[in-house]
């Protein structure tokens, strides 16, 4: 199986669902979105899949989110997608693309629902066991 994942390795959550993906015998496609991020057609297209609006995919913590005036409701989704890209950690994360859909993944164990089955139970990083 192939398996995408817009990554930030300084992310808990990101490292998490990366080692999960791994867990499960699959070497994704790794992006750093935040230096490589997904052209804005990209965006709207893993956005979309993952059932989400593009309010629900922007990160407001440790981001220029209030600074930039996002919280304005009266913003459609142009702008916003325009801020993501020109200011990519506003992306949430982490998003995973494989052939059985796109989630983003928070909690981590989101990733299970677009992996096969794996092998045993999996510890994160904060001791936490997941697994089916």
């Amino acid at each position: 199986m192939n398996a995408v994942i817009y990554h930030n390795p300084e992310c808990g959550t990101s490292r998490n669902t990366l080692a999960l993906i791994r867990h499960a015998r699959i070497e994704p496609q790794i992006i750093d979105y935040r230096t490589d991020p997904p052209d804005r057609t990209r965006l709207a297209a893993l956005i979309t899949a993952a059932g989400l609006t593009v309010r629900d995919a922007i990160r407001q913590k440790g981001t220029p989110y209030l600074e930039l005036g996002l919280d304005d409701l009266a913003l459609d989704d142009a702008a916003l997608l325009d801020a993501m890209r020109a200011h990519p950690i506003l992306i949430n994360r982490p998003f995973v693309e494989t052939g059985m859909g796109v989630r983003l993944c928070r909690p981590s164990e989101v990733v299970l629902e677009i992996l096969p089955a794996i092998d045993g139970p999996f510890t994160k990083e904060d001791g936490e066991v997941v697994g089916r």
